[in-house]
């Protein structure tokens, strides 16, 4: 029993960590999968798999190297001649997201709740320095409340609207992408989240000494987000018609089922924008504080300062360009992470 309340607390790290703004909103989903109409189905079972065989993977390794951080990750990966630069790059990446992330927050509070933008990104990241300053306890306690919350949530939408709408007749009238197929789409997706939890899943392996436990809090993980990506997506294609060119689709999905539900998914969307922040700072805050000479707090409030001039650009252009950029960046870490030798365990 100890076991499964363990692996249900990486599972659900796991999946709070990937569940940021852009999953949340559903402008991710819908740029990555939705696009693809019917097809679209098919990247999210392959996306499914990848999660959980791949996740599984970084923990272990992080595990065995008993790795501080995805630097020594990343040395280990690509050796002490590149892996300083992967792991450079991958703070740019965290920064970048980090910055989608709290642009996606004040888009939630203008959009939404016709608050202030400034607000609703200060509001987020008060919050996240709290967190944060607990440690990896801090990060699992959270995510181990607002994940099962908001995956119960998301399957209960998509069950309404299955049943209220045509899957059929609304999927068809998606125009066909001209230059990008539901494949290339699906790897770039997984290689983009995949490279950015390193941050919180290398550390996170590194703390559990139990093998068993960590490759079963990874397919928990990694099944709990196909079954989420399948829901948000059918949603989205079930009202493509109105979410197309909306910063948060979803927003409008949950507010067909009526004003108070969809104030209750408001909070769960900030909710897990929130986990993905505190576990992306987190992850590069400790990276940071071994090439940097300042405390841990001071470096976080320059990630939270860098990232709140970065929000002002707007969440869906920074969805729109740097996710893709950042997932083929990925992929050469995935396929390094594919066919590198798992160390002795």
């Amino acid at each position: 029993m100890e076991r499964w309340v363990l692996a249900s607390r990486i599972g659900f790290t796991y999946i709070g960590t990937v569940v940021g703004a852009g999953f949340a909103s559903g402008q991710e989903i819908m740029q990555f999968f939705t696009l693809f109409g019917e097809r679209g189905v098919w990247g999210v079972f392959v996306a499914a798999v990848l999660f959980a065989w791949l996740g599984t993977r970084m923990m272990l390794l992080g595990c065995r190297l008993q790795a501080r951080s995805y630097e020594d990750f990343n040395h280990y990966l690509f050796g002490e001649r590149w892996g300083p630069m992967m792991a450079a790059m991958i703070s740019v990446m965290l920064l970048g997201v980090t910055a989608a992330m709290m642009s996606g927050t004040g888009s939630l509070f203008e959009e939404q709740l016709g608050l202030s933008f400034h607000a609703g990104v200060i509001f987020t990241v008060a919050f996240s320095f709290f967190f944060i300053l607990r440690g990896i306890d801090g990060v699992l306690s959270v995510n181990s409340l607002v994940v099962p919350v908001m995956f119960l949530f998301i399957v209960m939408v998509a069950s309404h609207a299955w049943q209220a709408g045509e899957l059929a007749s609304v999927a068809s009238l998606i125009p066909e992408p001209r230059y990008a197929h539901w494949l290339p789409s699906a790897l770039v997706y997984v290689s983009f989240n995949l490279v950015l939890t390193q941050a919180v899943l290398v550390p996170l392996g590194a703390e559990i000494a139990d093998e068993r436990t960590i490759k079963l809090g990874g397919w928990i993980g990694g099944i709990g987000l196909g079954i989420m990506l399948f829901a948000c997506n059918l949603a989205l294609q079930l009202h493509w018609q109105e979410v197309s060119r909306l910063d948060i689709p979803m927003g409008h999905v949950i507010s067909t089922l009526g004003v108070g539900v969809k104030f209750f998914f408001l909070a769960m969307m900030w909710a897990e924008i929130f986990t993905s922040l505190i576990g992306n700072v987190y992850g590069l805050a400790a990276n940071l504080s071994q090439v940097v000479p300042l405390r841990k707090p001071l470096i976080m409030l320059l990630i939270f300062g860098m990232g709140y001039v970065f929000s002002l650009i707007g969440f869906p252009t920074l969805v729109h360009y740097l996710y893709p950029l950042f997932g083929y960046c990925g992929l050469v870490v995935l396929g390094f992470m594919v066919f590198r030798r798992m160390p002795a365990g």
